[in-house]
């Protein structure tokens, strides 16, 4: 099996799981990490043996390097992408992909110019729950779709980037594309969305820590989507989705399907490839067919958040191909 050799860029929390992920896989190596605190990049690159950097750009003159992994803070991403696409190499990059459209549509040129492979990190595409979910509803006609995604991470420190909303759009961009991007997967595209917001609990940031936002998608379907970022229930409540299709319900999340079969209700699920395997496996054959989320789709994803952040704003219905 070829040996695939991976750099990061970025080793926080999301990047250490990715790097655990893959030390586990026959064939897939992690050689080099970055991070621009120097403490950060030695402990990751000493637990998996790489080489330290603080530096992407030095780190991308090497010559072994077979794809990239970019886990970055929203409000970074841009710059470090256009270096690994003028590189030459394939890669991952955790969701979502841009602060703004500019930046997003500047690397999605680059990429279809390029012909590079990429995936955008949409895990909940490849999750057993996903696929029975897509039979299921394969060949009906979808009436309506309600999702939420309940949390409390907006209580954590004020000051951090996450908590900002110039740096990283706030729930709807940073959490809940999530939820978007897997209507967008099983309802297809989002024509217009309208949005309101409040912030209700957490004065002390400026981010909104309650969304409601209504979707009209392409294929005539409905859709609404709510939001908090200061609930305290735990996470059962984050990435759920209710769909009704034709006369019948049924009830996702990443665990299960909950539907009704032969008039009982039943839960189910099966096993999925990780989405490190799917790329680290694109990498090797050069193929990314398998590749559910590629950085072109990702983009559309991306889209819905803006919109649904802009009309809330404005107060007014926001057609998504206007961004």
């Amino acid at each position: 099996m070829k040996e695939i050799r991976i750099g990061f860029i970025g080793s926080g929390g999301n990047a250490n799981g990715h790097m655990n992920r893959l030390s586990d896989m026959e064939g897939a190596n992690v050689v080099a990490i970055c991070d621009i605190v120097p403490q950060k990049a030695q402990n990751a690159a000493e637990k998996h043996n790489a080489d330290p950097y603080t530096d992407h750009r030095v780190m991308l003159e090497r010559d072994d390097l077979d794809a990239i992994y970019l886990s970055l803070p929203v409000f970074v991403h841009g710059q470090p992408e256009l270096d690994v696409i003028e590189r030459g190499l394939p890669f991952f990059v955790e969701k979502p992909v841009a602060i703004n459209m500019d930046i997003a549509r500047e690397v999605e040129a680059a990429v279809t110019k390029a012909g590079l492979i990429t995936c955008v990190g949409y895990q909940l595409r490849y999750l057993g729950s996903t696929k029975i979910t897509q039979e299921i509803l394969a060949g009906k006609t979808i009436n309506m779709c309600v999702g939420k995604y309940w949390c409390g991470t907006g209580r954590g420190n004020p000051d951090g980037w996450l908590r900002q909303m110039d740096k990283s759009g706030g729930q709807l961009v940073e959490q809940a594309t999530h939820t978007f991007d897997m209507m967008r997967n099983l309802l297809g595209d989002v024509d217009s969305v309208y949005s309101m917001q409040a912030n209700r609990v957490l004065k002390q940031i400026d981010c909104p820590d309650s969304y409601i936002v209504s979707l009209q998608f392409s294929s005539g379907a409905v859709g609404s989507m709510t939001t908090a970022w200061a609930y305290g229930g735990g996470w059962d409540n984050a990435n759920v989705l209710d769909i009704l299709y034709e006369g019948d319900l049924l009830n996702w999340n990443p665990a299960r399907v909950h539907f009704k079969e032969d008039g009982e209700w039943v839960e189910k699920t099966e096993p999925g490839p990780t989405i490190d395997e799917v790329f680290v496996n694109a990498v090797r054959d050069g193929d990314g067919s398998q590749i559910l989320s590629p950085y072109t789709d990702a983009v559309k994803t991306l889209e819905i958040s803006l919109a649904a952040n802009l009309s809330a704003q404005e107060n007014r219905p926001v057609e998504v191909s206007s961004l």
